[in-house]
């Protein structure tokens, strides 16, 4: 499955730590209840954990959910801790969560 991900309306950076046990059916549901965002939405949403290692991305491509789960070797996420529920990319430049 290959897609173009360059022309998605809006990046969602998800600030704070997120369950990561949660599949696509709970990202999902988190979107839409706690951040009041569309998933089905042309919408890419980043999630991280506890562990700085790992992240997920949840995108809704027309016919279904696609989620992708990466650990990274040898290194960890950066961020700075903001006190937003969430960081549109698209929007402005990216400060960090």
């Amino acid at each position: 499955m290959k897609h173009d991900y360059t022309s998605v309306k809006n990046i969602y950076i998800i600030c704070g730590k997120t369950d990561m046990r949660k599949g696509i059916d709970g990202l999902a549901t988190l979107i839409q209840d706690s951040f009041e965002l569309d998933p089905y939405g042309d919408s890419i949403f980043l999630f991280s954990g506890w562990s700085k290692d790992r992240y997920k991305c949840l995108y809704f491509d027309g016919d279904g959910f696609a989620m992708l789960y990466k650990r990274l070797d040898g290194g960890k996420l950066q961020y700075q801790k903001m006190k937003m529920k969430y960081v549109n990319f698209r929007n402005r430049r990216f400060a960090g969560c």
